[in-house]
């Protein structure tokens, strides 16, 4: 048996149960987990609870249409709701809640905590993910799991953990991952389709940003990306976001990040991972924040980035300083 916090799960299932009304939400540019955790619990919610009206809202995203479909709903008919908020702990960076008169917030994430503060509350940053959150609270309440939503999870923590290569997996991960598979009986091998596949373009892009990521001496690896490449490559702007762990494991890089051009709102989209300095306090200085080496900005002046990019190189000069200090 996995070890759990019988308390917040208990509090959390009671407060599903005490609303008729629950709109899920999660971050914007949603990644596979942030989707794939908040399709799963309105699934599970749904099958427990067919009576509720549960729904999944934010803007869709064409590449992770196998998740399952979200909703879009009049905000009018949600008033005095219950809001799960998944996989974000700023407001501010909430989809699709603008106009949404909710009664009540309760959270479940596995980033540092920030401004969203429920009565209920389920922070929990040792988790790879917070598929890895949901599959625990379904698994170890009255909340159904068949195997669609298994899969869901699955995949959820499969990404968000790179494969079980990053220092947030743990042993309770492998844990939570064999009751999946025990429970829902999913045929996990075929899943990995639906993470891994690729078109020729995107493999043809990911050649073009290893190419041309300039290295500092420092170890930072960075790339201004203008619109045009994205057009010329024929991809989205989530792209890069989505070949960013794919840059892991380079020698002469601390820290990589990519810079996107996004014209459309004004402003630079930024993805940064770390093995080693302390990212996601610079994050936050560019309206954005996330973990300590997995993190994410925008950039809303061109002059910024400028200043984006040094402080990530002062960080992997201080990190070398101290590294070989204590090497000493």
């Amino acid at each position: 048996m996995v070890p759990i916090n019988n308390s917040i799960i208990r509090k959390i299932y009671r407060k599903i149960k005490e609303y008729n009304k629950i709109v899920i939400a999660r971050h914007v540019g949603p990644d596979p987990d942030a989707i794939a955790s908040e399709i799963a619990l309105r699934d599970s919610i749904k099958l427990t609870f067919p009576n509720k009206e549960c729904v999944a809202i934010g803007l869709g995203v064409s590449k992770f249409k196998y998740y399952g479909i979200l909703d879009k709903i009049e905000p009018d008919k949600f008033k005095n709701s219950l809001l799960i908020v998944l996989d974000v702990p700023n407001l501010q960076r909430v989809d699709g809640i603008d106009n949404l008169k909710y009664k009540e917030i309760l959270k479940i994430d596995h980033h540092p905590a920030e401004d969203i503060k429920g009565n209920v509350d389920w922070t929990d940053e040792t988790s790879c993910s917070t598929c890895q959150m949901v599959a625990d609270l379904i698994l170890h309440s009255p909340l159904k799991l068949d195997t669609i939503i298994a899969g869901n999870l699955y995949l959820g923590i499969v990404s968000d953990s790179d494969r079980f290569l990053l220092p947030y997996t743990t042993s309770k991960t492998f844990k939570i991952v064999e009751e999946l598979i025990n429970k829902s009986k999913i045929n996990f091998p075929t899943l990995y389709n639906y993470l891994y596949d690729r078109s020729l373009n995107e493999v043809r892009f990911q050649g073009y940003l290893a190419s041309n990521m300039e290295v500092t001496e420092n170890g930072l690896g960075y790339l201004i990306i203008p619109q045009e490449k994205l057009k010329e490559y024929n991809v989205d702007l989530a792209t890069p976001s989505n070949l960013i762990n794919n840059f892991n494991f380079i020698r002469e890089v601390l820290v990589w990040t990519f810079i996107s051009e996004d014209p459309k709102n004004k402003i630079y989209k930024v993805s940064i991972r770390s093995h080693g300095p302390i990212i996601n306090t610079i994050a936050s200085k560019y309206n954005g924040g996330g973990h300590k080496y997995a993190s994410g900005a925008k950039i809303t002046n061109k002059e910024d980035i400028n200043n984006f990019i040094k402080d990530l190189d002062n960080a992997c000069e201080e990190y070398k300083r101290a590294t070989i200090s204590n090497l000493k």
